[in-house]
């Protein structure tokens, strides 16, 4: 996965941010879409909305210094990616059996 311009200027603007931390903010969400894969499953974060929100919240605590914060504060959205993506397994795997 990749962090494109467009999902870039997405979070400046929701974070309200100028062109000048491009690079850093590129950086923090980038790190965040890896965390949130090994977290919750291959996503793809122009295809899933729910994933692509918990990317932002994890970049904004990043940036803002808080990363510690967000583990407790969105539990219950992380587990539910997760359990979604195993579904989703173990339902192709009863596909590809049939």
């Amino acid at each position: 996965m990749a962090i494109t311009p467009e999902i870039l200027t997405e979070f400046k603007e929701r974070m309200r941010l100028s062109d000048d931390e491009d690079n850093n903010l590129t950086r923090i969400l980038s790190a965040s879409e890896k965390a949130l894969i090994r977290a919750c499953g291959s996503h793809h974060i122009n295809a899933d909305e729910t994933f692509k929100e918990l990317v932002f919240e994890r970049s904004r605590y990043v940036y803002n210094d808080a990363l510690e914060y967000f583990n407790e504060n969105f539990s219950s959205e992380i587990n539910s990616l997760s359990i979604t993506k195993a579904m989703e397994e173990i339902e192709g795997e009863a596909d590809a059996t049939v």
